[in-house]
């Protein structure tokens, strides 16, 4: 088990204004590029953790995330769930493997609580904040369609 940075107030923010910044970037984008990129980044964050200290574990983790994201591609509710599953592993590097920024012990804790905004906006559909995108494909879409 690994030894905690304290994580503060200042530290729940910082992460929440990042996810604020991700979305309003995010929402810039016009469908279908945003559902597209978004199903692209949550692939790669997936990857965020290789050699994280876990071992054969972020192999697997990275195999399910690229199955979830390629769902993502259909679907906004899988980019979502991308995300959630990103906060779980995000917990198991703060408390037993390397943070996501070395430099940062606090990062990963940080990480998961930016990726929960950040689902929560997929689960509702990845909606503009600015109203500028098309809205064709705002609307979770079932799955297979």
């Amino acid at each position: 088990m690994q030894s905690q940075a304290a994580f503060s107030l200042l530290h729940i923010v910082s992460a929440l204004g990042v996810a604020v910044v991700w979305i309003a970037a995010f929402s810039l984008l016009r469908e279908p590029m945003r559902h597209k990129l978004s199903a692209i980044m949550i692939a790669g964050a997936g990857a965020a953790y290789l050699s994280g200290g876990l071992g054969k574990w972020e192999l697997a983790a990275c195999a399910a995330f690229t199955a979830v994201a390629y769902k993502g591609l259909d679907d906004y509710r899988f980019i979502g769930l991308g995300w959630v599953m990103h906060t779980c592993w995000d917990l198991a590097h703060h408390f037993y493997g390397h943070p996501i920024l070395p430099f940062a012990p606090d990062s990963s804790a940080g990480c998961a609580v930016c990726d929960q905004l950040i689902a929560a906006w997929y689960f509702t559909g990845a909606r503009s904040f600015f109203g500028l995108a098309g809205m064709q494909h705002n609307k979770p879409t079932a799955v297979g369609v």
